[in-house]
């Protein structure tokens, strides 16, 4: 019997795509905000009509819903993002934490969870992105800034979790 081959892919990359109520405002929020860079871009009669992002080697893209459905999901109340998580994998969640947050951007504090340290945001639209990198610091965690520090010094501490109580059931 002849066990047929597997076909060679060459699947390099999975690219979020995220439909948004106005590219503009979000444009400005992932470029301005988080530092993605635009490399591509789809202009139609002269408006933005989707792009590209980068930030090192992820990527998204945005697209802006057509004005009618933008009008139908306002009136019906939807949320574009909700429910949708996406996790960018990077060197270091901190520095990404303290650079977001000096951008303006509000940042969840960083904390450690599945031997990661995590730090999410929000978009305009609702989609929650998570950045995380690994570490060795105990789980649950969590990062706190120091008041009044110089730029050149090791930015934040870190707090450590609380001690876990008996519970005399299981004890």
């Amino acid at each position: 019997m002849e066990i047929p081959t597997k076909a060679v892919t060459a699947v390099k990359q999975a690219v979020p795509f995220f439909m948004v109520a106005n590219i503009q405002k979000s444009l400005d929020f992932y470029v301005t905000g988080l530092g993605f860079e635009k490399t591509n871009q789809w202009i139609d009669e002269g408006k933005l009509r989707w792009c590209w992002l980068q930030h090192g080697s992820a990527a998204l893209m945005l697209q802006e819903y057509p004005a009618q459905t933008r009008q139908r999901l306002a009136s019906e109340a939807k949320v574009l993002g909700v429910g949708v998580s996406i996790y960018f994998i990077c060197e270091d969640a901190l520095a990404i934490y303290r650079e977001f947050t000096s951008r303006g951007v509000k940042a969840g504090r960083p904390f450690v969870g599945n031997a990661m340290w995590v730090t999410s945001i929000t978009d305009p639209d609702g989609y929650k992105l998570l950045f995380e990198s690994p570490t060795d610091v105990a789980e649950e965690t969590v990062y706190s800034e120091r008041e009044g520090q110089d730029s050149g010094e090791i930015a934040g501490n870190v707090t450590a979790p609380a001690p876990r109580q008996a519970n005399p059931r299981l004890d």
